[in-house]
């Protein structure tokens, strides 16, 4: 493991050269010139520096935790602020992108792993630490509603719980955001009227793109005290070009996708607990009145589609309006990637519960987030451009209107 660097070699070459040999795939694209531009243009490029210089104060395990806990909670803080207006302006990208926190994260967790503590600090503890900073960054340890009673003024209110994801597909394009993830941090603790009038509350987390992390039950995990107190929950993800859907059906199936680790996992989604899982799993969301309401310029599709092994069979088969008694899945409406694992866990987890009949909840899918016209070559684009911006802040505002329509059928 490379020494620790001076406290006033904190530049892009130095970080670079106190890279390990075992660096991670996500952190081998750290420095590549896309990454380090969104990080200069959002005044994001100084965190993980100055989280390297706070590391290097800590003289026992007790103190690097509470540095982690720290620097963690503020980089999430930070980046809902800015989303939501808050606080200063520090460069030219605009308030809505979620790329700042991906690439602060991931330069504050190679300062962690690299960082060589004057104390005696081994595997076991350093990956406590890393998993610390993981949770805290991703407000998946922060969403807490209100007060502990359901009333705000005298008036009651709705408890809405709403994830997103990280950027992926970075070696397609390693300028990509993702729509989900700017729309938790726009939405984090943020008050909006619903369609029946009532107010409602929101909290958000974000969940990596890794097959290692959801089969380790962090989805579990952050939603597990949250659900038995909220009215409505929506796990959201990147979907198709150019619509939203309403996945009816989520199924029990990883289909392999290369992850933000290029890795590859094929099979049952491995869940936790000794009872049987099912293969298939169902939202519980009021499909049918979304669908209906007037939330944007994007339509709206309540998708019934899965892909299974019908009992007895042997291959798969397209089912256009779900899943046929016995049937094994291999793909539920959201295909089989992390955003079909994310709202399969969600909702059996709902089930295991008791919360099945009294709890809405599901996945919704956002469209793909597209680059202007002129700008969607990723070796020659540039990482913004107004059309792209425009999407993205579409996207939320449609997603923050399904929402409202959402959790005024409760």
């Amino acid at each position: 493991m490379a020494g620790t660097a001076p406290a006033s070699a904190d530049g892009p070459a130095a970080r670079a050269e106190r890279v390990p040999a075992a660096a991670t795939v996500e952190e081998q694209r750290l420095d590549l010139a896309a990454p380090q531009e969104i990080l200069r243009r959002s005044g994001f490029d100084s965190v993980a520096g100055g989280f390297a210089r706070a590391l290097r104060s800590a003289d026992s395990y007790a103190e690097a935790r509470r540095v982690v806990d720290r620097r963690g909670s503020a980089l999430w803080r930070r980046a809902v602020d800015r989303a939501q207006g808050r606080g200063p302006t520090r460069g030219d990208l605009s308030r809505d992108d979620d790329r700042p926190l991906y690439w602060a994260r991931l330069g504050m967790i190679r300062e962690l792993r690299v960082w060589e503590p004057g104390f005696a600090l081994s595997a076991e503890a350093r990956d406590r630490l890393l998993g610390e900073l993981e949770r805290s960054s991703r407000g998946q340890d922060t969403m807490d509603f209100p007060g502990a009673g359901k009333a705000v003024g005298g008036k009651g209110f709705k408890r809405v719980v709403l994830t997103g994801f990280d950027p992926f597909t970075l070696d397609r394009d390693i300028r990509i955001s993702n729509p989900s993830g700017a729309t938790a941090l726009a939405l984090d603790g943020t008050w909006l009227r619903t369609a029946d009038g009532r107010l409602a509350r929101i909290e958000t987390a974000v969940f990596p793109v890794r097959w290692t992390d959801f089969a380790a039950g962090t989805v579990e995990r952050t939603l597990r005290q949250r659900l038995p107190e909220a009215d409505l929950f929506t796990t959201v993800s990147q979907g198709r070009v150019g619509r939203f859907d309403i996945e009816r059906t989520n199924g029990a199936w990883r289909g392999g996708f290369p992850d933000n680790e290029n890795v590859s996992r094929t099979g049952t989604v491995p869940v936790a607990g000794s009872v049987a899982q099912p293969q298939w799993t169902s939202t519980t969301l009021p499909y049918a009145a979304v669908v209906a309401a007037e939330t944007g310029r994007f339509p709206v599709y309540d998708n019934t589609s899965v892909t299974e092994i019908p009992a007895g069979g042997t291959d798969p088969v397209i089912r256009p309006d779900g899943p046929t008694s016995g049937s094994t899945a291999r793909a539920g409406g959201g295909g089989n990637y992390l955003s079909n694992e994310i709202a399969y866990r969600a909702t059996l987890l709902r089930d295991r519960l008791g919360l099945h009949d009294t709890l809405p909840g599901g996945h919704v899918h956002t469209p793909v987030l597209e680059f202007g016209a002129g700008n969607t070559d990723p070796a020659t684009g540039a990482v913004t451009d107004p059309g792209f911006v425009r999407n993205r802040l579409d996207i939320i505002a449609q997603v923050r209107a399904i929402v409202a329509v959402a959790a005024a059928r409760r």
